[in-house]
């Protein structure tokens, strides 16, 4: 793997709004992966999910509740330790936005009527973190430093 490619995925600016987008979305991604995938918070686990999504022609089933749940609660986990949150919010933005489509557009904006606006603001902060990284207190922030100290002294030392 590029040197190059490693540094833009981990680049990331030192403010605190990726921070302030970071911990919250973490977090409910992580609630929402965890009722996928293994029925906490009242969720149905991944057998329940895996039914649901089948009866609503999300095919395989217990397939797609493992990819949803992993990406949610997996992707949730990295959002809140800021480590490599282009892809892991590039992944969310496409489990959000199969959401959307698939099951609440039908119902409008409104989650009153199960519609897609909370799905919609999750998709939006996804968005923001594919572009602007982790911010200030991330795992990225602090490789991407220790890269760029560490491509600094090879340089002197050539």
């Amino acid at each position: 793997m590029s040197k190059d490619l490693i540094h833009r995925t981990l680049l990331t600016d030192n403010s605190f709004t990726s921070l302030a987008l970071r911990l919250p979305a973490g977090v409910m991604f992580v609630a929402h992966g965890a009722q996928k995938l293994f029925g906490s918070f009242g969720g149905y686990g991944l057998e329940g999910t895996g039914q649901w999504m089948a009866s609503i022609g999300l095919e395989p089933g217990y397939l797609m509740a493992l990819a949803a749940g992993s990406a949610e609660f997996f992707g949730g986990i990295a959002l809140l330790i800021g480590l490599l949150t282009r892809p892991a919010a590039f992944m969310l933005a496409i489990t959000m936005l199969v959401a959307i489509i698939s099951v609440h557009l039908p119902n409008g904006l409104f989650m009153s009527n199960n519609g897609y606006e909370f799905g919609l603001a999750l998709l939006s902060i996804s968005v923001a973190l594919v572009f602007n990284g982790g911010g200030k207190w991330s795992l990225d922030r602090k490789l991407s430093d220790m890269a760029s100290k560490d491509g600094a002294e090879r340089g002197r030392s050539s």
